[in-house]
């Protein structure tokens, strides 16, 4: 017998965990077919995307009324037994069953959101050591917290901007001059908004999240439509194409490593294949030092 989810009050400042939990399961039933689990198809019959809830609850091998109730944001007393039925049912990934066990039993990190990020000495001093390397720290909320003099040639000079400008996602989704940055915008505005969902699971209690969120909501209509997809994902490699406004198109691989005693903050590195145009750049780049800082991808001023 199934035991009854119960309700869990909101904390103040933070976001709606109850209205997430609701919204991500809703989404990932919506996006499977019955063929895809091996169900059959009424076709014109069926009134709602992807699967009934009684289909997944069938599949989860969880009644009716439970699975509605965990739905509609009630999932306190959820076992961890049931959510991996349920993860299953749903076919997530590894990082959508995390994001899934964080919303539907969070641990109110509320002191670990509230507290300063910063990255410690030893990290920026090897960081300006990785001569010719673009590399940065980025924490929560895509908030960069150090980087060497490569990186800034490369994506701009963030010393340039207020501490509360040092952030993936406002560069991303509220400056103009990086939208010009990266041949793929798209991808990297979808990677940025699958990071802040995790976050969001993780820390529903951080208000400074919270805000983030509200603002780009406000002032970005992009950020609205990825938003509302309740994507998540962990990408720790892969490529970037940017169009550099000194050396022009650049392809560069990146990888990036979850610090061992703080799993809150990641070194992201770029290398280009050797011998490579990007390679070329890359070493002019360096060789220009501060001038190719100052005339960096973030060189602009922000817009209103």
């Amino acid at each position: 017998m199934d035991q009854q989810p119960e309700a869990v009050p909101e904390p103040a400042g933070g976001l709606d965990r109850r209205a997430e939990l609701s919204e991500f399961l809703r989404t990932r039933r919506a996006r499977l077919k019955p063929e895809d689990v091996g169900l059959p198809d009424y076709g014109r019959h069926r009134r709602v995307p992807g699967l009934r809830r009684e289909e997944l609850a069938q599949l989860a091998g969880v009644s009716v009324a439970y699975y509605t109730r965990l739905e509609q944001g009630n999932g306190r007393n959820v076992s961890a037994e049931v959510l991996d039925s349920i993860a299953r049912a749903l076919r997530l990934t590894d990082a959508e069953h995390a994001h899934l066990t964080h919303l539907a039993k969070p641990k109110h990190k509320k002191k670990q959101a509230a507290r300063p990020q910063q990255a410690r000495a030893s990290l920026r001093q090897l960081l300006d050591l990785m001569d010719g390397v673009p590399a940065y720290i980025v924490g929560r909320r895509t908030e960069i917290l150090a980087w060497n003099r490569m990186a800034a040639a490369v994506f701009g000079d963030w010393a340039e901007l207020p501490p509360a400008e040092r952030n993936w996602a406002r560069l991303v989704f509220l400056r103009p001059d990086y939208r010009e940055l990266y041949l793929d915008w798209e991808q990297k505005a979808i990677d940025i908004v699958c990071v802040l969902r995790m976050d969001a699971g993780c820390y529903p209690d951080d208000p400074r999240l919270s805000a983030l969120v509200g603002e780009l909501s406000v002032k970005s209509e992009n950020f609205r439509r990825l938003w509302a997809t309740h994507d998540v994902k962990e990408k720790s490699h892969g490529v970037k194409r940017l169009r550099h406004p000194l050396v022009g198109e650049l392809s560069l691989n990146f990888e990036s490593f979850r610090l061992a005693d703080d799993g809150e903050q990641s070194m992201v590195a770029y290398h280009a294949e050797p011998g490579s145009p990007s390679a070329e750049a890359l070493r002019l780049l360096a060789s220009w030092g501060t001038d190719a800082t100052r005339a960096g991808a973030g060189s602009q001023a922000p817009s209103a």
